[in-house]
């Protein structure tokens, strides 16, 4: 059987359960307070948005699914979260930032496959592209590049990487729940109102 349809169908789904993602509401996290004013702060807050969904998704996913993959020649689960940590990586790479010893864009997705070690490599990913693009002054942000055949600037070159994160947290989404797993936000979302709706429903014996 082919797999065009259910690759079709998948990304679909993955389109729907990031809009989803990305709208659902979250938690105040302190740090938002000291994020920086403007566009870098507003890039940032996002960033980190995806960050949190990713990796709560990474601990929540059970070793034994890490190599599963919808269909022949697609992304595995694991291969998917290395993906991402390879772009926060390559991608400023490709505009002079320095990635770390040893890193081949081409090769790094699949350079690691067991959970333990690839939940680190992600959050360590994410805290690399969060420190280049906290340091950077107005005027390298506006520097020209081109990236993948395509000119633009530095700061189009981390709207991609934005753009990027999110793309994949709703491959991730639809992953998850292909596998039965429950997005760790929503499980937190239900409980709280299964809890909620408990407590009124509580409340009228107490009178």
């Amino acid at each position: 059987m082919s797999i065009a349809k259910p690759c079709r169908l998948l990304a679909v789904a993955a389109l729907t359960f990031g809009l989803a993602a990305a709208l659902a509401p979250h938690p105040a996290r302190a740090e938002e307070a000291a994020l920086p004013a403007g566009l870098k702060g507003e890039v940032l807050r996002w960033v980190k948005d995806a960050e949190s969904k990713l990796v709560d998704l990474a601990e929540a996913t059970p070793e034994s699914t890490y190599a599963w993959r919808p269909g022949h020649d697609v992304r595995s689960t694991g291969e998917v979260f290395m993906h991402v940590a390879a772009a926060n990586y390559g991608i400023p790479g490709l505009m002079g930032v320095k990635p770390p010893e040893g890193f081949d864009f081409a090769t790094f997705e699949k350079s690691k496959t067991k959970k333990a070690d690839i939940v680190p490599t992600l959050k360590a990913s994410f805290a690399h592209l969060e420190k280049t693009w906290s340091g950077m002054s107005d005027a390298e942000m506006e520097k020209p590049t081109e990236l993948f055949g395509m000119k633009t600037t530095v700061r189009g070159g981390y709207l991609l990487l934005l753009s990027h994160c999110h793309e994949h947290l709703g491959q991730s989404i639809a992953y998850a729940r292909m596998n039965g797993i429950v997005p760790p936000w929503t499980a937190r979302q239900q409980a709280a109102a299964a809890a909620k709706k408990a407590e009124a429903n509580a409340a009228p014996a107490k009178k």
